[in-house]
C-alpha cells in the first residue's frame, strides 16, 4: 500500500512538473530554484526523544512555482515516523503577497497511509507574518492553518515564535483522532546567523497538545494529551 501511495505522489510530482515547465517555457520566464529547511532539529522532553525536519524545495517563477514540502517526526525510541508527510504543491498568485495553491499530500509514517488533495493559501500579512492555511482533501478531510514570524533581535540573532494548529474534521479511529478534536503546537525558536541567513543554527522550546475527542482518546490509551520539548537544531537556506 504504501508504496502505491509513493508511486502516486511521484507521478502527481511529475504531472506538476511538466506542467510548470510548459507554462514558464511559454512565457519565456527565467526559473529560480532554491532549498529553504525550516527546522532540522532534535527535540527531548521527558517521556520522549524525537528528531523532525521541515523543509521546501522550489523551482518556479513569479507567476508559477513548483513546490516539494516535507515534514517529519521520528522517535528515536521506539525507532519509528511518528509522522513522515510529503506534499507536491503548484503555487500561483492570488495578490502581491499570497499565493493559491493546490497539490496533493501523500503520509507514509509508521502506520496507517494517507493521500490527500491540497487547496490553500500561502503568504504575507501586513505585519510580515508568514502564513500557511490549507484544507485536506480526502475522506477524512482536516484544515490547518500555521503562521511564523521572524523577529530581527540585532542583524544576526533571530526569535521565531510560530503555530500550527490541524483540526480533523471527521473521526478517524486509525489515526486515533476525534471530529474537531484539534492539536496544537507552538513554538519559539532563537537563532544565530553564521552565514548570510544560509546557516543558522537555534535553540528553542517546542509546545502541542491536543484537545476535545482527540485528547480522550489519547488518555484513555495512556498518553498524555500534552508536551513540552527542549529544542536544539539548525535552519538552512540555498
Amino acid at each position: 500500500m504504501a508504496k502505491a501511495f509513493i508511486l502516486a505522489m511521484l507521478m502527481c510530482a511529475a504531472l506538476f512538473l511538466a506542467l510548470f515547465l510548459g507554462t514558464a517555457m511559454a512565457k519565456a520566464e527565467p526559473l529560480v530554484w532554491g532549498v529553504q529547511v525550516e527546522q532540522a532539529e532534535y527535540r527531548v522532553s521527558d517521556d520522549e526523544k524525537i528528531a523532525a525536519w521541515e523543509f521546501d524545495a522550489q523551482i518556479g517563477s513569479d507567476e508559477l512555482k513548483f513546490v516539494v514540502r516535507s515534514e517529519a517526526e521520528f522517535d528515536t525510541d521506539k525507532d519509528s515516523f511518528e509522522t513522515l508527510e510529503n506534499q507536491a504543491r503548484l503555487q500561483v498568485p492570488v495578490s502581491d503577497f499570497f499565493d493559491a495553491v493546490t497539490g496533493v499530500r501523500i503520509d507514509t509514517p509508521d502506520g496507517p497511509d494517507r493521500v490527500y488533495g491540497v487547496l490553500g493559501l500561502h503568504g504575507l500579512t501586513k505585519q510580515w507574518f508568514e502564513i500557511d492555511a490549507d484544507f485536506f482533501i480526502s475522506e477524512n478531510p482536516t484544515f490547518r492553518f500555521e503562521a511564523e514570524y521572524e523577529g530581527l533581535i540585532t542583524n544576526r540573532i533571530i526569535f521565531t515564535p510560530s503555530l500550527e494548529i490541524d483540526v480533523p474534521l471527521t473521526d478517524d479511529d486509525e489515526l486515533e483522532v476525534g471530529a474537531w478534536g484539534p492539536k496544537l503546537e507552538v513554538g519559539g525558536r532563537l537563532s544565530y546567523d553564521l552565514i548570510d541567513r544560509a546557516v543558522s543554527p537555534y535553540l528553542g522550546v517546542h509546545y502541542e497538545r491536543v484537545f476535545g475527542e482527540t485528547a480522550d482518546i489519547a488518555k484513555a490509551s495512556g498518553e498524555d494529551a500534552g508536551a513540552v520539548f527542549f529544542v536544539i537544531g539548525t535552519r538552512f537556506m540555498y
